[in-house]
């Protein structure tokens, strides 16, 4: 952190009208059940949904010609005023009008990380990570890095006010990376915990049968 900067902090908290919100309302949804019963929700929906897909997240998968190079990934320290601390994401954006998801994740990828993509391996299924809250939704688009030059780091693309912190770390070092970040403060988004606890469960999975 420069001279220049400081840690972010929140100056106030209140109710805000949803006729003064910029990125979401709230809206009051009347359904009946499996039992034909009369039931309110409450919802709070994003007004920028511009297709059927609000974002993606990119799990971007890193080689290198590098022989000592280990299978890594890119993550991202960002503070999320929500939450009142830095939590360390995917990278991760809404996708514009008239976007592919995957585009999206190209040019997300690229602003937030400097990392340009090579090849777009798969998107995921529409996701939802918070339905009982918010209609919000997702799709998760894994990309090929390749790294010629690494370990130098391409230049970000921020916007104006927008500070995030980028990292690449080995996949088999994730969940060790995860606790000394919770050791610090820090909050582990519970899409890139899962996918990571994932990756730890089938590599000893595969550990025991192959010594089975």
């Amino acid at each position: 952190m420069s001279q220049q900067e400081q840690l972010p902090r929140i100056v106030s908290r209140k109710s805000l009208p949803t006729d003064q919100a910029k990125w979401v309302t709230l809206k009051k949804i009347e359904w009946k059940n499996q039992d034909n019963t009369d039931k309110i929700w409450e919802v709070a929906e994003r007004t920028t949904r511009k297709g059927e897909v609000d974002a993606v997240a990119i799990l971007a998968l890193l080689e290198s010609k590098k022989s000592d190079f280990k299978p890594s990934t890119i993550i991202i320290e960002q503070y999320r005023p929500p939450v009142e601390k830095f939590v360390i994401e995917l990278p991760a954006g809404l996708v514009d009008e008239g976007e592919s998801p995957e585009t999206a994740a190209v040019r997300e990828l690229e602003e937030e990380t400097g990392y340009k993509v090579h090849e777009v391996i798969e998107s995921s299924p529409l996701l939802v990570s918070d339905p009982g809250m918010t209609n919000a939704n997702m799709k998760l688009v894994v990309v090929k890095v390749m790294l010629d030059d690494y370990p130098s780091s391409p230049k970000q693309k921020l916007d104006d006010g927008e500070h995030i912190v980028r990292r690449v770390v080995e996949l088999d070092s994730l969940m060790d990376e995860f606790r000394a970040y919770e050791k610090r403060g820090f909050t582990i988004d519970a899409r890139l915990s899962h996918f990571a606890a994932g990756w730890e469960l089938a590599n000893k999975f595969s550990k025991a049968a192959r010594s089975a």
